[in-house]
């Protein structure tokens, strides 16, 4: 099969990978749509040593599995766990200390015509929701999971730094809170297009330093974490969403002195996800900026990482659903 292929930090696109055997518990996933996300830019860049095929967004459609999953629409949680660790045990699986990771960690992604998940990793794509849409799930539920670890209610004041990909949705899904909402960035038409949607936004000056309760860092960069840290009252949260090629430096005194709160947080619930990408919660199709066939990966790749660009999909397979867009 064709697949994308890092190794060294170098892409191929090569066309001798086998196509997987699923083992006992997984299944056959022929990917349809995958879409290229700042990780992907990172691990190309040696945020992790990882070779093998990328790609973690990703819809499918099972042709090896069960009956009732079979040749239906899915997608799928990256974290493949062993489900006997202490983290799998407590209810931590995203934590497990034997997990693979889609296109990450120790297992071949969705930059393929072919994957394998392990069943339960599967979610059905509601049929409202077009495959292009669908796409955004495992993006969305990251961007959902900071709801799951602090609790923001309509009286918080909340900075997102960060107009890209990331930031975009998690400004989105954090606006569902009806939280007192400010989104900074470097690009007038990217905050333009929250703007759209009834949010506030505007660049770094226009933030006051230490007023707000928590502040969501979408950038990768050290630029944006300071502006995010300088925005917190005494006693205020700052979650990170971006992962690192390079390393971070700060004042840690400051952080101890004013008792902030400093959350790491990556994977989130894809059942959520799904929910709002099916009742329209949440917009995703303005992100969509351009489409490269499997086969031009390589110039796609190209492409997302130039500045300013948002999302970048791969069409990998044709999609037997009547929606695909």
């Amino acid at each position: 099969m064709k697949a994308l292929w890092l190794e060294n930090n170098e892409l191929q696109l090569r066309t001798d990978v086998p196509i997987p055997t699923p083992p006992p518990g997984e299944v056959l996933v022929r990917v349809v749509r995958a879409g290229i996300c700042n990780t992907d830019l990172e691990l190309l860049r040696g945020y992790y040593p990882y070779t093998g095929i990328l790609g973690h967004e990703f819809v499918g459609i099972v042709e090896q599995g069960p009956s009732e999953l079979q040749n239906k629409r899915v997608v799928g949680e990256i974290n493949a766990v062993c489900g006997e660790c202490r983290f799998c045990r407590n209810g931590y699986p995203t934590h497990c200390e034997n997990r693979t990771v889609l296109g990450i960690v120790n297992r071949n992604g969705a930059f393929a015509e072919y994957l394998t998940l392990p069943i339960k990793n599967l979610h059905s794509v509601p049929d409202n929701v077009p495959t292009d849409v669908a796409t955004f799930t495992e993006p969305v539920a990251a961007a959902l999971e900071i709801q799951q670890q602090v609790k923001i209610t309509a009286n918080d004041r909340v900075l997102v730094v960060g107009d890209g990909k990331l930031g975009q949705l998690v400004a989105q899904t954090l606006a569902l809170t009806g939280c007192d909402l400010l989104v900074v960035g470097r690009h007038h038409q990217k905050l333009d297009y929250l703007a759209a949607l009834g949010i506030e936004t505007g660049f770094a000056d226009v933030v006051r330093d230490r007023t707000f309760d928590l502040s969501v860092e979408c950038t990768g960069n050290p630029e944006g974490f300071a502006i995010a840290r300088r925005a917190l009252r005494p006693r205020g949260t700052l979650v990170l969403k971006s992962t690192y090629a390079g390393h971070l430096t700060f004042d840690a005194s400051s952080l101890v002195v004013d008792e902030i709160t400093l959350i790491g947080s990556r994977c989130g619930p894809f059942p959520e996800a799904l929910a709002a990408l099916s009742q329209n919660k949440v917009n995703v199709k303005y992100l969509i900026q351009e489409r490269y066939g499997l086969q031009d990966a390589i110039a796609a790749f190209d492409r997302a990482q130039q500045r300013g660009i948002l999302k970048v999909l791969l069409e990998i397979s044709a999609d037997s659903e009547k929606s695909t867009r």
